[in-house]
């Protein structure tokens, strides 16, 4: 038999408050953990304004805001799966390094497309 977590059962509020504190938890430590993800906050926190502030529509607006977002939550899970590999060894293995590298690489593909995303709402 699998043990499963102690919280899947919780229902409810309880439920969305706890999450909403692991939530917190996650991000505060990716803040203070991932480098990138720092970067990519910082990124952020001047894109997403100067999105709201361009003269473009709405939709324009909104696929520029969602994709760097898009890259925020694709740096969470490529941290998730960094830590995932290296907790469980750290031994050097083909198959460590393939899926930190698979991961790093949607990270690559998640700054591309914000950056044609950007570029096709700017300039047409």
């Amino acid at each position: 038999m699998t043990e499963e977590s102690p919280f899947k059962g919780r229902t409810g509020l309880k439920r969305v408050w706890n999450a909403f504190h692991y939530t917190r938890a996650g991000l505060r430590e990716a803040y203070r953990a991932e480098d990138a993800f720092r970067q990519e906050v910082l990124l952020a926190a001047v894109l997403i304004p100067l999105a709201c502030f361009l003269p473009v529509g709405g939709v324009g607006k909104a696929l520029m805001i969602a994709s760097v977002l898009l890259v925020l939550m694709v740096e969470l899970i490529n941290s998730a799966i960094e830590a995932t590999v290296d907790r469980v060894s750290l031994e050097r293995h083909p198959l460590s390094k393939r899926a930190k590298d698979v991961g790093s690489a949607a990270v690559f593909v998640a700054l591309l497309n914000a950056v044609a995303v950007w570029a096709c709402v700017l300039i047409g």
